[in-house]
Parts: structure tokens; sequence; C-alpha cells
């Protein structure tokens, strides 16, 4: 099992993106269903306020390091082979390696037409993958009867691989609360990729990505629904670490 570094109680395993893409592959050709959390500040700052949201983190197959920030600290932690392991650009290598597995994938989250536009996009993109469908869910909580019309249709779709594209922390409960409801065995909360792949959002520069600025990026694109979640959040992750690093704060991994 892939180490993890202990970032203010979440379990960020200590990968690069090589190594994902083959640990979820092998998950899918052993049939042993479990979720991948994509996570950075944004993820682990709200884990702090909720311990449930933690126990899910901790939980999963994977929490790989969405962020530059948490790479930094797993490399402080001593595990110099730390990667970053981006969202969108995780979702692209996976469905590559997956055309010829021939494996099944189902697009769950996005607006109204996101999800059928990025099948198509990701069609085009890599020719002879297979997107066996696609759901927009509303933005509250599922009806009885919704629920049961989604497992209806992933039991008829039978994907390998399912990608919620729903925003922090409702993508990570939704694959915690339904991966043993589903006929799947992969669940990946990818998070903004549904709209960076469609063009919705523009991606940040690989400069600011490198230098851990791609919030900045983001933020000015969606200063009125982001502000709070950068400008607080941000500040506050570097107290906290700079108190777990110097051994203030003790936090253990436990789901």
């Amino acid at each position: 099992m892939i180490a993890r570094a202990n970032v203010l109680g979440v379990g960020i395993n200590a990968l690069n993106m090589t190594e994902a893409v083959d640990l979820c592959s092998n998950l899918v050709a052993r049939k042993t269903p479990g979720y991948v959390c994509v996570t950075g500040v944004h993820g682990i700052m709200e884990a702090q306020r909720d311990p449930s949201l933690r126990r899910v983190l901790n939980s999963s197959f994977l929490t790989v390091p969405d962020g530059m920030p948490t790479v930094w600290i797993g490399r402080l932690q001593g595990y110099s082979q730390m990667r970053r392991v981006y969202g969108p650009d995780f979702m692209l290598a996976l469905c590559s390696e997956s055309v010829g597995r021939g494996l099944r994938h189902f697009l769950y989250g996005g607006k109204e037409g996101v999800a059928s536009e990025l099948a198509c996009s990701l069609a085009l993109r890599f020719p002879g993958i297979n997107i066996v469908g696609t759901f927009t869910p509303p933005f509250r909580t599922l009806t009885d009867v919704e629920q049961n019309d989604l497992v209806n249709m992933i039991a008829v779709a039978k994907p390998d691989i399912v990608w919620v594209g729903l925003s922090t922390p409702k993508q990570e409960r939704f694959m915690a609360s339904y991966l043993s409801r589903l006929d799947t065995f992969l669940m990946v909360g990818v998070g903004a990729a549904f709209d960076i792949h469609t063009g919705r959002i523009n991606d940040a520069p690989a400069w600011m990505k490198s230098a851990g600025l791609q919030w900045l990026h983001r933020l000015a694109q969606e200063p009125r629904r982001l502000w709070k979640r950068y400008l607080i959040n941000n500040p506050l992750f570097v107290v906290y670490m700079i108190l777990q690093l110097a051994g203030r704060r003790g936090y253990n991994l436990e789901p």
C-alpha cells in the first residue's frame, strides 16, 4: 500500500501520476470497489471543520495530492518521490490508459448538458473510449425515486469507472455513500475537471501550477464563488501546518 503523508490528519498518498493510474487500473482488474479523492487545501481545511469528512478521505482507496502545497508538505515529511496528481490531468491519464483495456466509463455531475458534452470531448480525444452513460444530478439531495433511478441506470450501464464532477465536499460524501450501492468498481471525484475539459473554465498555465498559484487563477475567474475558499482557507492552512510541523498539534490518520 502506498504510504500516506499526514496533512492535518488527512492521509495524502505519497505517489505520482503513473503510480496513481496503475493502482486504479489494477483495482478495476481485481474487481475490488474503491473510491479516489483528489484533494488539495480546500478539502483538507473542510475536513478540519468536519470529522465525518476526514473519515471519508481517510477511508478512500486513494487520496491523491491535487495541489502543490500538499506535495510540499509530503516532501517535508520525507516522501521525496511525491508528485502532484492534478484531477483533470489524472482523468485524462486514466481515460487514455483505459482504452486499450476496454474499460467502461460513466460521467456523473456538472451543470445541465456538461456531462454529455464531456463525453463527446473525451471520445474525440481518445478514439475507442467506452463511455456508457452520463447523468446530471440536481443541486439538491437526490430523492428516493432519483436514487433508485441512478442505481438502476448504473446497473444497466455497468461502468468500471464512475467519474464524479461535483464540488468538494459533496463529491467525496457522494462516493463514500454510493460506492456500495452502485454496480461499479471505481469512483473518482474530479471536481472542476468536467468544466475544464469542456472549456467552461480556463486551466492555469503550467508555471502557476508549479508555483502553487493555481488558486489565484481560479479566484480571478470566479471571485464571487471562491473568495471565501481561498482567502480564508489558505492562510489558515499555512498556520495549522506550521503548528503541526513544529509539533504543537498532533493529528492521527484514523478513519
